[in-house]
């Protein structure tokens, strides 16, 4: 049996009132320091992070990146609330981490 992806937004999909447009080229952010946006962004896969930067398509990410800044998101990559304008998965969490905080305190020390 197939398992069926659930999309991330059901709410978003196919809404004939407020449809989704398509973003303008000038919104695209250039990276900063390209060094220092890879060396967070292996610190952070290589720790199995989850940050807000990555679930929410954050088009700031390489700007927070290239400074070494980045918003952990605690609790697993589901986000409770449903905001229109963010692109975090919302639902019900699935199980913690208990040890989470010891991942991220770690990865910080790496840096």
């Amino acid at each position: 049996m197939t398992q069926k992806i659930k999309p991330r937004h059901p709410e978003k999909i196919k809404n004939p009132i407020n449809p989704i447009k398509k973003k303008p080229n000038w919104i695209r952010s250039k990276l900063i320091n390209s060094r220092e946006f890879f060396v967070t962004k292996t610190v952070v896969n290589k720790s199995n992070l989850v940050t807000v930067c990555q679930e929410a398509n954050c088009p700031n990410i390489t700007e927070c990146w290239s400074k070494r800044h980045a918003t952990f998101m605690i609790m697993g990559d589901t986000c409770t609330r449903a905001c229109a304008f963010c692109d975090v998965k919302t639902g019900k969490p699935e199980k913690l981490d208990p040890f989470e905080d010891i991942k991220i305190a770690n990865a910080v020390k790496k840096t």
